[in-house]
């Protein structure tokens, strides 16, 4: 599995350079290692996330496009989905099957047929709107709730403002 994996990840690289996705760029933390990916995601426009450089690493499974990878920001990001430590908790990144919690449908769930370019523009849209009701960050969560316009858009105006200092580190 492990040749088909790596063939299917080089594709998939060499696709993204040759015709780069808006909103998103992406590329190996080391050129040896086809599993470990590091993405930029620019801040959605008409967001609160707008101007932001947010990197995050893509660790695939040996097994990929069977399970899905993991995602994990490096840059401080203040958002409902995205855990305190970074990890990204959105549907299509949870194990394929049932959900033994009944919150997600199996088909909301990873399925072989995505590919870091579905994963990329489910990540973009969940930073436009986010999902309060299975929050990885449930004080984010909340403040998003109750007063998205208040801490919820200093906390986010702060990791935008970090992100455009760090961009160029």
């Amino acid at each position: 599995m492990t040749d088909q994996s790596s063939l299917l990840l080089r594709k998939q690289l060499a696709e993204l350079n040759k015709n780069p996705v808006e909103g998103f760029s992406a590329g190996l933390i080391d050129d040896d290692d086809i599993y470990q990916w590091e993405v930029v995601v620019i801040g959605p426009p008409d967001t609160l996330f707008e101007g932001g450089f947010f990197k995050a690493n893509l660790t695939f499974p040996q097994d990929y496009p069977l399970r899905p990878p993991k995602m994990k920001f490096i840059t401080e990001i203040w958002h409902p989905n995205v855990a305190k430590n970074g990890d990204v908790c959105i549907s299509i990144l949870h194990e394929p099957g049932e959900d033994k919690f009944g919150y997600e449908k199996p088909e909301e769930r990873w399925l072989p047929i995505h590919t870091v370019e579905t994963i990329m523009i489910s990540v973009i849209s969940m930073l436009a709107d986010p999902n309060s009701d299975s929050p990885a960050n449930v004080d984010a969560a909340k403040e998003w709730r109750e007063d998205p316009n208040g801490e919820f858009k200093r906390k986010v105006a702060r990791c935008v403002r970090k992100s455009q200092e760090m961009a160029f580190d």
